[in-house]
This record gives structure tokens, sequence and C-alpha cells, in this order.
């Protein structure tokens, strides 16, 4: 696969449904946002396109024009792709993994929350990039579709509960679609249970609505905390899928046996 430039973008989207819910907003997110990148197996005309953002990536098309080494830029990463690239993954990588998935969509009122004393929930701005950082590295995979924690601070569509400058907790668009917006959350390990992300994803899910949009959530089947919030805050179940995480390249691996022979 070959990564394509700016300009291609808008003529790959037709390979992909607008509107929809999910990781399926995904290639809507990089379009907007410009914060992805764009593949396929040749430039003019063609035949398996993708598309990626954070550790996501979206595969499309004829697997019959890959060769293995072709999706070797799509290792360690989460492949959402028809059954029909199965044995093309399976010769890739290393490893393949299906990890189900489960997509709600807001459908009802969120349950109350109320956060302590001293803890505001507000929408993040610029200046707030530094309390991002110092949620620390387990926390980075929030800020990877937004490429970095400054361009979520100032994408204006997150949303925190902080007490003295510290953010407890986070809400953000995860992916930025025309007809959903997909939302992701996380809540500092020693300040859970407290209600603080469900204010946090019931003030982001008042936002999306202002802006005409519909919020949706993604989550894996046995993640019990993330499919309670989600519960709570008003999702209900939409649709189940599969997606694949990938190892290292094969290639890479021979490559790296040969050396330590």
């Amino acid at each position: 696969m070959i990564e394509l430039p700016p300009f291609s973008p808008p003529a790959l989207a037709r390979w992909f449904p607008g509107g929809a819910a999910g990781v399926a907003a995904l290639p809507e997110h990089v379009l907007a946002t410009g914060n992805g990148r764009w593949w396929a197996d040749r430039a003019p005309d063609p035949r398996v396109v993708a598309v990626s953002s954070g550790d996501h990536v979206l595969l499309r098309g004829d697997p019959g024009a890959l060769s293995p080494d072709s999706l070797a830029p799509f290792a360690d990463r989460y492949v959402e792709a028809p059954a029909r690239f199965l044995p093309r993954l399976g010769g890739a990588f290393a490893r393949v993994d299906p990890w189900e998935r489960m997509v709600y969509v807001h459908r009802e009122p969120a349950m109350a929350a109320r956060p302590a004393p001293g803890v505001t929930v507000r929408r993040l701005t610029p200046r707030d990039a530094s309390a991002l950082v110092a949620l620390g590295p387990g926390a980075a995979w929030i800020h990877k579709t937004w490429g970095g924690p400054e361009r979520l601070a100032a994408s204006g569509l997150a949303w925190g509960a902080f007490h003295r400058g510290r953010a407890l907790s986070l809400a953000c668009t995860y992916f930025l679609g025309t007809g959903h917006e997909d939302v992701a959350a996380l809540a500092d390990p020693g300040h859970r249970r407290q209600h603080l992300a469900l204010a946090c994803v019931t003030a982001l899910c008042a936002d999306i609505a202002a802006r005409g949009r519909t919020p949706s959530w993604t989550c894996s089947r046995d993640n019990r905390p993330s499919r309670l919030l989600a519960w709570s805050a008003g999702f209900r179940l939409t649709r189940e899928y599969v997606h694949y995480a990938t190892g290292p390249a094969r290639r890479q691996m021979l490559s790296r046996q040969a050396e330590a022979a």
C-alpha cells in the first residue's frame, strides 16, 4: 500500500458510506480534521483503499490485489475489514486477534451525575493541553485521533472534570462524522466511581446534539465498565462487528530473526 497525498482523499471517500456511527465515521473525521492518512494499492484506479487515524484502520476493496507485504504499514493496529481480507491479514502479520466490538447510539436521557464540591466540568481550551499530558502515557490513546494533546485541547470538542487545575476525567469526540460523533471517555484511576466521566460525557452529548449530530459510542464486548458508562449516559446498542488487532509484520519478524542468527 502507498500513502496518498492530501489532495486525493475526497475522491476516495466514496469507498466509505457517510453519516455512519462508530469507527465507520473515521473517514469523515480524517477529511474534516486532517488527522489521519489515506492509502491505496496504486494511485490511479485503486483496487484497495484504506484510511487510518490513531491506531485504527478501515480497509476496503479487492484483497486479491494485495501481496502480504502490502499491508505492512498496518502492523500493531486495529483493522476493520470485510472477512474476505482475513487470509491477507493472516499472511501479513505474525498475529491477528479478533476483537468483538459494540456500537451504541445515544437514545435516552442520562442518569444524573453530581460531581463532588470543588470539581468543575467544562469545555477544554488550548490552555488545557498540559493537563492532558499530565494524565500520563496510559491516556495518550484518547488524543491520538487528533494528532496529540494540543490539537484535541484546541478542537473545542472535549469536556473535562477539573479540580484545582488538574484533569480528573475527560470525554471527547474521538471520530468526527457528518451524522454521528463517536465519543471516548476516561477517568484518572484514583477518581473512578465518582460519576466524573458520566458528567463529562453528558455535557459532550448535549454539545454534539446542539451541533445537529448524534453521539455514538464504541467499545469492546468484554469492556464492562465502558458498556456500563455508555448505558448510564443514555446510549443503546445498535450493532456489533469485529475488528482485528494486528501484531508485527511477518517480514519484520523474519528480518529480525535473520539478524539474530
